[in-house]
Parts: C-alpha cells; structure tokens; sequence
C-alpha cells in the first residue's frame, strides 16, 4: 500500500508555478530524500502533504485518502517537522509537548507516557523544565522532533532535521531516522547531499518543482549520467530550462 500519493499536483503562487505536474508515491519502509536546491519546491510539498497549502490542482492521498475529503483523519496519521520549528518560546519543553499532544487527542496517563518516549528518543530529557527561549539552536530542533513524533506517525515529514545540530546531534538523529523508517515512510527535505546518501533508500531530486531523477543512489546516478550525487545535483539543478 502506498501511504502517500501525488497525482498530477501542481501550486502556483500568482504567476509564479512552484510545483508542476507532480507525481508521487512513497510506501513504508522507504525513508526518501526530497533533494534540492533553494527554491525547488520541497517545502511546499511537504506544506501541500499537511494540508496546510492546498494545490492549485491535482489530488494528495494519505494512507489511500484524499487529505481534502478527510482533513482531520489524514492529518491523524503525519507527524511533522516544518523547517524552523515555530515554538512557543515562553514555554518550557514538557508544557509544549503537553500542548501538542493534547492537540492530537492523547490525555491522562497515554499523555504522559507519549510525552516521556518522544522525549527520550529525542534526547532532550535534560531540558524538559527549561524554557525554550533558553535553549541552543540544536535542542530548539531537537524538541521540534519530539513534537513531530509524539502520534507515532505513519507518515514522518522531515524538513530540514538537522538543521543546526552539531555532528553527535546529527548521527544520533540520523540513526533514529534510520530505525523509524523501518515501520513508516519518512520523508526528508534537504539540501545536505550526505544526508540523502547516508539515511535515505530513496532519492527524489527536484528542480523547480519538478521531478528530475527518482530512485536509489545508484538509479539517479544512472539517470543523471553521473558517478557521483553532487555532479548529479549540479547537472539537474542547472540545466532545467524554463517552461
């Protein structure tokens, strides 16, 4: 079963086309790399898969639902991690998981127990009485994680992880990527090209809202005409033509 699908999706903003005639489909088990250069449109995708932009046209499925016809059962089953993380930074760490759990539905002692594992896998046990406004920029992400993971989603949209995490921060994460995304489908925006080679089995890379190359490193090696993911960046992210 595909738990995401993208058919015919298009976005424009104004006169400006930032996603064109997308198709898409992603199952569990497949952690993918949605690679590209700023202003590729991997934000937006991730924004449309929400719910929180709606296309322009064209249809998004999760879990085999239109995300237009059932909002509030599709959006059930995303956890999300938008680039940024907007906190709210007079709170401290346990009253803003509290809030976001609550959100989703959870109280009483399951309340509690999703807060404490989300908190664990996070590693940020340390700081849950803190107030966000005084924490790094690292932990700051790594409490955004802990929110997107409080639902134990089916679908894990990641922008941008590990942005701002020093390199212990960002192995620890990457292999809890890993780990996850042997149960989920877990899709990741970046434009760290180690990032897609080291955690994804699946590389999408975009240009201007458009599918350039899909598939292993190894496909869109081939595809490219390329021996390596950063010739494979540039040669795709350079020679689109406009439409």
């Amino acid at each position: 079963m595909n738990t995401i699908e993208l058919a015919g999706v298009n976005k424009n903003f104004g006169s400006i086309q930032a996603i064109r005639d997308f198709d898409f489909a992603a199952g569990r088990g497949q952690i993918v790399a949605l690679l590209g250069p700023n202003g590729a449109g991997k934000s937006t995708l991730m924004n449309m898969m929400t719910g929180y932009l709606t296309p322009s046209s064209g249809v998004i499925k999760i879990m085999e639902k239109d995300i237009s016809l059932f909002p509030l059962e599709t959006k059930a089953r995303i956890g999300f991690l938008p680039e940024g993380a907007p906190l709210y930074p007079d709170m401290n760490c346990r009253q803003f998981l509290s809030y976001m759990v609550e959100l989703r539905g959870f109280s009483g002692k399951e309340k509690k127990e999703r807060i404490a594992q989300a908190a664990m896998l996070a590693k940020i046990e340390n700081v849950m009485e803190q107030r966000i406004e005084t924490l790094s920029k690292g932990y700051v992400r790594r409490v955004g994680f802990a929110q997107s993971i409080l639902n134990n989603p089916d679908v894990l949209l990641l922008d941008e992880p590990t942005d701002g995490l020093d390199p212990n921060q960002k192995q620890h994460i990457r292999r809890l990527i890993g780990t996850m995304g042997e149960e989920k489908t877990i899709l990741i925006s970046t434009h760290l090209l180690d990032e897609a080679e080291t955690v994804c089995n699946r590389i999408v890379l975009i240009n201007k809202g458009r599918i350039m190359a899909d598939g292993t490193l190894k496909d869109v090696l081939k595809q490219a005409g390329t021996r390596s993911l950063e010739e494979a960046f540039e040669k795709l992210t350079t020679t689109e033509e406009e439409a």
